[in-house]
C-alpha cells in the first residue's frame, strides 16, 4: 500500500466521509462566529449556551421532536434568561451567565436521570462523530447554511458592534438588535457543533479558532478567512487521526485545534512567547 493510500484508507468508508463533512460544517460555522465572540469577549457566552441547550435534548427526545428544535430553543431561552437576570438586577454578566447555565445544565442532568434508559447522555455530552447519518448531515447543513449566511450579511454591521458599539448606535445601527442578532446565531451554531462534539467540547470549537486567528492577526477580515481554514484543516488531520489511532473522534478534532493554537502561542516569530522572551535579552545585549 502507498503512502497515499494509507493516507486516503478512512476516507474509503462511508461513515467516514459522512463524519468529515458533517465535522468540517461545523468546525467551519463555530470558527467564523468565535472570530466575533473573542473580538466582543463573549467566550463565557458560547460555554453558556452550550451546555444550557442540554435540558432542550433531553425534552425533545422524550416529546419525539428533532433534538435540534430543542437545543434551539433552550439555548435562546438562556440567553434570553442572562439578558433579563443581567438587566433587571445588581448581578454582573458573569454571574448571571454562570448561574443560567448550570441551572440549565443540571435540569437536564437531572433530566436524563428520570429516563435513563432512553438518552444516552454519552452521546449528548461528547458528541457522536461516526453516528452521523444522512439525515443528520443534512440537518446540520441546512443549520449551518443558514447560520454562516446570516454572519456573512451581516458582518460588517457585527464588526463595528464588536469594536465600537456607540460608533454603531450614531450612524443607525441598533446595539442590542445585533446582539441579539449574534447570540441568537450563538445558539443557532451550538446546535450544529452539540450533535457533532457534544456539549462540552462545542465550547471549544467556538473559542480555539477565533482566538488563534487573533493571535496571528489584528484584522477581522483575514481572521474570517483564518479561523475557519483552521478550523477545516483540523478537522480534517483530528478525524484521521482518530481513525489510525483508534479514539474519540471530538476529542481529537479539539486536541489538534489546541495544538495549533500552542504552536502559535509559543513559536510565532513575531507574537510568540520565544520571540517574546529573545527581544528582553535582545535589547539587554544592546
Amino acid at each position: 500500500m502507498s503512502p497515499l493510500d494509507l493516507i486516503l484508507e478512512p476516507f474509503t468508508y462511508e461513515f467516514m466521509l459522512r463524519a468529515l463533512a458533517a465535522t468540517t460544517i461545523a468546525a467551519v460555522v463555530c470558527a467564523v462566529l468565535s472570530c466575533w465572540l473573542v473580538l466582543i469577549g463573549w467566550s463565557l457566552m458560547g460555554d453558556a449556551v452550550a451546555h444550557a441547550v442540554l435540558p432542550g435534548v433531553v425534552l425533545a427526545y422524550l416529546v419525539g421532536a428533532p433534538f435540534a428544535v430543542g437545543a434551539l430553543v433552550f439555548g435562546l431561552l438562556a440567553v434570553l434568561l442572562i439578558g433579563v437576570v443581567r438587566d433587571t438586577s445588581r448581578v454582573k454578566e458573569d454571574a448571571a451567565i454562570g448561574i443560567v447555565f448550570t441551572s440549565l445544565f443540571a435540569l437536564g442532568i437531572v433530566l436524563v436521570s428520570v429516563v435513563p434508559s432512553q438518552i444516552d447522555l454519552g452521546h449528548i455530552v461528547f458528541g457522536n462523530i461516526l453516528g452521523v447519518g444522512p439525515a443528520d448531515l443534512v440537518q446540520i447543513a441546512v443549520i449551518g447554511a443558514v447560520a454562516l449566511a446570516l454572519l456573512i450579511v451581516k458582518r460588517r454591521d457585527l464588526t463595528l458592534f464588536a469594536f465600537d458599539p456607540a460608533h454603531a448606535h450614531s450612524i443607525g445601527l441598533s446595539p442590542r438588535r445585533l446582539s441579539a442578532l449574534l447570540l441568537g446565531l450563538l445558539a443557532l451554531t451550538a446546535v450544529v457543533g452539540l450533535q457533532i462534539v457534544g456539549v462540552v467540547l462545542v465550547v471549544a470549537l467556538l473559542i480555539i479558532p477565533g482566538a488563534t486567528a487573533r493571535l496571528l492577526t489584528d484584522r477581522i477580515q483575514r481572521m474570517l478567512v483564518i479561523a475557519p481554514l483552521i478550523a477545516a484543516a483540523s478537522s480534517l488531520v483530528g478525524v484521521a487521526a482518530s481513525y489510525y489511532l483508534d479514539v474519540a473522534s471530538g476529542g481529537a478534532v479539539v486536541v489538534v485545534n489546541a495544538i495549533v493554537f500552542f504552536a502559535v502561542y509559543l513559536l510565532h516569530p513575531r507574537r510568540g512567547l520565544a520571540a517574546r522572551i529573545r527581544r528582553p535579552r535582545a535589547s539587554a545585549a544592546s
